[in-house]
């Protein structure tokens, strides 16, 4: 946003104030690790949960169902179904298998629904054929099962080529800053279910439906970071983690 949008919008990025709504509690933390600063500027300079937002919502007595509906910002304001889903376990996967499928094989992805890694089972294990090629892909939800599937790969009994890992059971629609259900209606809803089955809504009545497909994207690249793994798109978009000892 500090980057390209300001330069795009010609504002001056030591004058701009990003906020990001997030479902997860730990972007609070992120936000301030060292490679989210830019050129001496804070990518993001505050989060606040979807919980918090929907509080400020109803404080301010705004009812959505009344208001008009706009076009987001451009650049930025476009966004794929592939997008939706990285919010439920296994939709992280599935957007990049359907990316993977059309950049290994040049041809077009003509079932985009990745059955073999929905749902709620703990964890989900899967080889997709991708043209003449096997991959083996592991999804799993909830850190007690993020550690089983880490344990096999640490002992070598497996050999995956690409493992999905959330921490929050069902994904970031279950994250820590998200709306609380009450036990009542937990017992009446599956919320979890619910909420999945909407953001696979969202994907299906999408425009777009595979992140590589996204017009805004493909310009973000083109006009400012070249291509994937460059050094610009390295030092915008990626990130690295340490071992961390356990607090006691």
């Amino acid at each position: 946003m500090k980057s390209y949008y300001a330069k795009k919008a010609g504002i001056d990025p030591s004058k701009m104030y990003v906020v990001s709504v997030m479902p997860c509690t730990a972007k609070k933390f992120e936000k301030i690790r060292p490679e989210m600063i830019n050129d001496s500027l804070q990518n993001v300079d505050s989060v606040i949960t979807t919980r918090e937002l929907a509080r400020m919502i109803k404080q301010a007595n705004i009812h959505f169902t009344t208001l008009e509906d706009s076009e987001f910002d451009d650049p930025m304001g476009e966004a794929t179904g592939a997008g939706a889903i990285f919010g439920t376990t296994g939709g992280v996967m599935e957007a990049a298998l359907r990316t993977a499928y059309e950049s290994l094989t040049g041809e077009e992805l003509k079932q985009l629904d990745f059955e073999e890694v929905r749902g709620k089972k703990r964890i989900k294990k899967a080889t997709i054929k991708i043209g003449d090629k096997e991959v083996k892909v592991a999804v799993a939800h909830g850190l007690s099962n993020a550690r089983e599937i880490l344990e096999e790969i640490k002992s070598g009994e497996t050999d995956y080529q690409f493992v999905e890992i959330m921490a929050c059971p069902g994904g970031c629609i279950m994250g820590g800053g998200q709306p609380i259900v009450t036990s009542k209606k937990r017992n009446e809803v599956d919320v979890r279910a619910e909420r999945a089955k909407a953001l696979y809504n969202i994907d299906k009545n999408s425009k777009y439906r595979k992140s590589h497909e996204n017009p805004t994207i493909k310009k973000l690249y083109e006009e400012f970071l070249g291509k994937p793994g460059s050094h610009k798109a390295h030092e915008l978009l990626h990130t690295t983690y340490k071992k961390r000892e356990k607090y006691i």
